[in-house]
């Protein structure tokens, strides 16, 4: 009954630690896939951004009280290649389960407009992409600015 009782014990550990690295490894693969994103917007470098997004995503936010809709390669081609910009990003927070990830990150474009990005991305193929993403922003307030 002993030998029973610690052979389950190993198991449930072994699945424990299994589950931690694999989730560490997937929150990890998630990060990389949006900090592309982050660098490629703030550095000029469309490849990462193409690498980042699947080819069929799109954005959308509201302008006007109007659901806009831009497709991801008319975004992608507004960033030129080596046209670096003051953008600064974080990763808030990710969510994912199975090949379904959430996440939400924040980019500051200082003395003008903070950003908040909501991002749905898949896992396929063996890589996270983003297949949308949703924003929307509020303006630095005149004492915040510097």
């Amino acid at each position: 009954m002993r030998t029973i009782s610690l052979t389950t014990i190993f198991f449930f550990i072994c699945i424990t630690i299994f589950g931690q690295e694999s989730s560490s490894s997937e929150i990890q693969q998630i990060s990389e896939t949006l900090m592309l994103y982050i660098d490629g917007t703030a550095n000029g470098k469309p490849q990462k951004l193409k690498k980042a997004f699947h080819p069929d995503f799109n954005l959308y936010t509201i302008t006007n009280d109007s659901l806009w809709i831009r497709s991801g390669k008319t975004y992608i081609s507004n960033v030129k290649e080596g046209r670096k910009n003051n953008r600064i990003g974080r990763i808030i927070s990710i969510d994912y389960e199975n090949n379904a990830a959430m996440a939400k990150a924040e980019i500051v474009i200082p003395s003008w407009r903070i950003f908040t990005d909501y991002f749905l991305l898949l896992k396929y193929e063996g890589s996270w992409k983003i297949v949308q993403k949703s924003y929307t922003w509020r303006s630095i307030s005149k004492s915040n600015k510097k």
